[in-house]
């Protein structure tokens, strides 16, 4: 959750009434997230506007990615290719991440060597591994307490006095012209950096309260500091792996170099050592560049391969003949998917890759049968254009939603119609999204429900950013039809829908929008 402190609302309403398209703000932050008024000031807290509930309730991640088939803004501002005319609601449920695909065991755990000894990505590293060595922790930290061996700062003053001391403040650094150093550790660009021992000791202060910290883990930890981890996400990779940090430093900098290298970005470093903090161990040469090879031949381009690592890192940990193939061919010869369309499908959803994909799909495809009558083809084109389809829980995501397009009057054949045409309506959340867009499209829009048969794209389309302001701009016109809307208007690009329905420039309709947006802003918050 991000906060946005506004001073005050006068100068909100100076800043949004000009016309000019470059000032223009996106406000739909401000309409279905928190405001908090206090002495003259508010802030505005957003929000993702997730439905947890859409994935079962075992099957969730603190680390977790969401992932969409619609980008984000931020990948909206790196993929050029995208439609810039299609606008998709922002209260779409996404996914909770891949970590719950750690349980499953239709991928084989691939094997790496370390230290001359050949070992199992996996093993060891689930809730069982996490609490032995909790325990083991634990017992060692009493132990060293009841023998003595744990000893203070202040406690190592008073022993050895000012000579004590003066060793502490020394440690094993050297001075240079500019600032003390330390061996071993590196700074951000990669330059080596020497600092006092002491001060290492200080800055992993808590890191060394909570487990058993070794010395000749401090070059790996200084490094990995640079891509912004902290002592609490030490200590949680220390629970998920904690052979990761026993990783020498230069090993673990040319493994993370490679994957900057196919287009992971700095800043999700970071998500994915706390999600996978095995990716340390895996050599460049016998695992990362196979599995970014295998991708690449999905017919995934270059571009996309970073994100696809982001998004599914535990896919390193899969063997590539015998776990990630085996799915590919099942997702061909079983479900039916084009191998043509197989990078396309990875790219909406990379964690198709290393799930029980046979399971998913079969448990699914019964469903979809069995309560619509869907056949086959069309529970194919389903997984095509939305993927994430095979992860969500059918008792919490795919029931629910198909239960409340039956309560507004649609019969199964018109759902299969909509979920077919755009699947997505299964991720989007009902109070927030489905039945708000409902009830405006039944009282202000004098529509029948049959029309979302028509036009299924509206429940895609935002109501406070492209509903309301189009309809009520046209109104304003006195342009809008007294019948039923013409959904039709909703879908172009607000270029096309100024020059082909209102007739106006797109700068006066733009600042109808943003007048509009502040004044639903005011009324929502007055209350």
């Amino acid at each position: 959750m991000a906060a946005l402190s506004l001073h005050n609302f006068n100068h909100l309403v100076s800043i949004l009434s000009s016309p000019s398209s470059s000032s223009f703000w996106n406000l739909s932050f401000a309409f279905n997230n928190e405001v908090r008024f206090k002495k003259g000031k508010f802030l505005v807290f957003l929000s993702t506007h997730s439905n947890p509930k859409i994935l079962k309730s075992n099957k969730k991640s603190r680390f977790g990615q969401r992932i969409t088939p619609y980008d984000t803004d931020e990948e909206e501002e790196e993929d050029e290719d995208e439609d810039e005319d299609e606008e998709f609601d922002d209260n779409d449920d996404g996914m909770a991440g891949d970590d719950w695909l750690m349980n499953d065991d239709f991928a084989q755990p691939h094997e790496y060597v370390f230290n001359g000894k050949k070992i199992k990505s996996h093993k060891g590293s689930g809730k069982e591994g996490n609490r032995r060595l909790q325990e083991q922790r634990k017992g060692s930290k009493a132990l060293k307490s009841r023998q003595g061996l744990i000893i203070s700062e202040d406690q190592m003053d008073v022993r050895h006095g000012n000579d004590g001391l003066k060793r502490k403040s020394e440690g094993n650094s050297y001075h240079t012209s500019t600032k003390s150093k330390e061996a071993g550790s590196f700074d951000v660009d990669g330059g080596r950096m020497l600092v006092s021992k002491t001060s290492r000791e200080n800055r992993y202060q808590r890191l060394s309260d909570e487990i058993d910290l070794d010395e000749k883990w401090f070059p790996l930890l200084d490094y990995l500091s640079t891509f912004g981890l902290k002592d609490t996400h030490f200590i949680q990779m220390y629970e998920r792996h904690m052979p990761s940090l026993q990783i020498n430093v230069c090993s673990a900098q040319e493994r993370l170099d490679y994957l900057l290298s196919v287009g992971v970005k700095q800043r999700d470093v970071r998500r994915i050592l706390l999600r996978q903090p095995q990716i340390l161990e895996y050599t460049v040469e016998n695992n990362l560049k196979s599995h970014v090879a295998f991708l690449m031949s999905l017919g995934i381009p270059s571009s996309r391969i970073g994100q696809i690592i982001a998004c599914a890192p535990s896919l390193f940990s899969y063997s590539v003949e015998n776990s990630l193939k085996p799915t590919v061919r099942y997702l061909i010869e079983e479900v039916g998917i084009n191998e043509h369309d197989l990078g396309k499908v990875v790219q909406l959803s990379p964690q198709i890759l290393v799930q029980r994909i046979d399971i998913s799909w079969n448990t699914r495809y019964m469903f979809l049968s069995k309560e619509l009558g869907a056949p086959r083809d069309s529970i194919v084109k389903m997984v095509k254009k939305h993927p994430q389809l095979l992860h969500y829980s059918i008792d919490d995501g795919l029931l629910p939603r198909i239960n409340f397009l039956r309560s507004i009057g649609m019969r199964n054949s018109d759902i299969l119609k909509v979920l077919t045409s755009l699947t997505q309506v299964l991720s989007l959340s009902l109070e927030d999204n489905l039945k708000p867009k409902y009830l405006y499209l039944i009282n202000e829009l004098n529509n029948e429900v049959h029309s979302l048969t028509k036009y299924p794209m509206y429940l895609s389309l935002s109501l406070d950013q492209r509903i309301r302001p189009r309809h009520r701009f046209l109104v304003s016109l006195k342009k809008a039809p007294k019948g039923p809307f013409p959904l039709g208007s909703l879908v172009p690009s607000d270029e096309c829908f100024c020059q082909q329905w209102a007739g106006t420039s797109l700068d006066k309709y733009l600042a109808f929008r943003q007048g509009l947006l502040l004044k639903e802003f005011a009324k929502k918050y007055e209350k």
